[in-house]
């Protein structure tokens, strides 16, 4: 038997020796995709590419000949020495090791690899999922689950049942009396033993006669017939499945640069893949606020230019709207990822506070939430910029053991770091101070 391997090799590549490569260089990797992901845009962020990785991560052990021992030989052609004669070392330090550097020369410091677009995704998203993803239904899913549901007459070759096929022929063989070869073997013995014996001609003939008899069954009753084989038949079952919905907060009111915005939107681009590619049945909901709130799709949620005040409770309330009208928590795990600078209007934090208390947060599996801001922004000189009112107010929730998560962002290198923090596998995340 033969099997082939049709399966398509990047070009030029084995793609054997591609995957065992990653698998062996899989740190590194992982470490060089992290750093190419802070330097892409967002279109960007979900496609493949060249990565570095040092030259030192991929060397293979091997096996060197010791300079140790006496070794005699002859080198021919040789006019100058004899045996026995001492080389002097030249002079210059060839081949030893020293400090200073060359005056010429050229190397190189990193082996870039080609990475396809799976191939970045799948360790981009590696080792993360959703904290607490536990409450199950059953809902008709497109993927069900395929149980063993006994046997069928018909199938394909590779459910074939040997095992059942075998006893079904053999207790058809059994009940028809089909002559058995040990028997047909015996007999033959017999005729043997007696052929050439002329006082044993009726018995040779009753012999022969009887072998005849068995031999004519035997073929008439196969040792397998098709009314034996039987196949493994595999029935569809609803399984339950954890059914989840993220929501997206994203502050987009005047005091949110678009340098802020830029790194809330690297944010939820992150969050956005790692959800559509790690789970099936998860649904996405954007919502951008201003002084008022209001759920968008996913092109105006990245790419419109709204502006307006500051008030982040219209946001936890158009939320808790959408959640009594689509998501009932008894059957859905609730998720949500707010963006925001941390400004917000005189009085309406505590009102954001009070919402998270007794609206939101009993309803969530898990809130993270992200403060953006400038890189290097310390406030006025001489007045360090001090925590501002949403960081306290969620601050307090966290303390008290809310399922509430708190990082600050300044820089998109950061954006990485952070997301894996508060989505890697581990249990909830206790709030902490960026």
């Amino acid at each position: 038997m033969q099997i082939l391997d049709r399966r398509l090799n990047p070009s030029g590549r084995s793609l054997p020796n591609r995957q065992r490569f990653l698998r062996r260089a899989k740190a590194l990797v992982q470490e060089a995709v992290r750093d190419a992901s802070a330097k892409r845009g967002i279109r960007a962020a979900d496609t493949g590419g060249e990565v570095s990785i040092p030259l030192h991560g991929i060397r293979e052990p091997n096996f060197q000949l010791g300079a140790g021992g006496r070794r005699d030989h002859v080198l021919p052609g040789n006019k100058q020495y004899r045996e026995g004669d001492e080389i002097a070392r030249p002079q210059g330090g060839e081949g030893g090791s020293g400090s200073e550097g060359a005056p010429e020369g050229g190397g190189e410091d990193a082996f870039r690899f080609a990475l396809s677009r799976e191939e970045f995704l799948s360790i981009y998203l590696d080792d993360l999922e959703l904290p607490d993803l536990a409450k199950r239904r059953l809902i008709d899913a497109s993927d069900p689950a395929w149980q063993r549901a006994g046997y069928a007459v018909s199938g394909t070759p590779a459910n074939l049942s040997i095992a059942r096929t075998m006893r079904n022929s053999l207790s058809r063989r059994i009940a028809l009396k089909r002559p058995k070869p040990e028997a047909a073997a015996v007999l033959e013995a017999e005729i043997a033993a007696l052929d050439g014996k002329p006082d044993q001609a009726e018995q040779l003939l009753r012999l022969r006669a009887e072998l005849e008899r068995q031999l004519l069954r035997a073929r008439r009753i196969p040792y397998i017939d098709p009314i034996d084989v039987r196949y493994r038949r595999f029935e569809p079952q609803p399984r339950p499945v954890a059914r989840a919905v993220m929501f997206c907060l994203m502050d987009v009111s005047g005091s949110m640069t678009e340098e802020m915005k830029d790194l809330a939107k690297r944010f939820y681009t992150l969050l956005y893949l790692f959800l559509q590619r790690r789970y099936k049945h998860v649904e996405i909901v954007f919502i951008r606020h201003t002084h008022e709130a209001s759920e968008v799709d996913e092109e105006a949620f990245f790419h419109s230019r709204e502006t307006g005040g500051t008030l982040v409770s219209t946001a936890l309330v158009e939320m808790q709207r959408i959640v009594a009208d689509r998501f009932p928590p008894s059957d859905w795990n609730i998720y949500a990822a707010q963006a925001s600078d941390g400004d917000n209007a005189a009085g309406d934090s505590q009102r954001t506070g009070q919402l998270l208390v007794e609206h939101i947060l009993p309803a969530c599996q898990y809130y993270a939430y992200i403060e953006v801001g400038r890189d290097g922004d310390q406030g006025i000189p001489g007045f360090p910029r001090g925590a501002t009112d949403l960081w306290r107010t969620y601050e307090a929730l966290a303390a008290a053991g809310a399922p509430l998560a708190m990082k600050k962002v300044r820089h998109r290198q950061d954006i990485f770091p952070v997301f894996r923090e508060l989505f890697a596998k581990r249990g909830l995340l206790d709030g902490a101070s960026a």
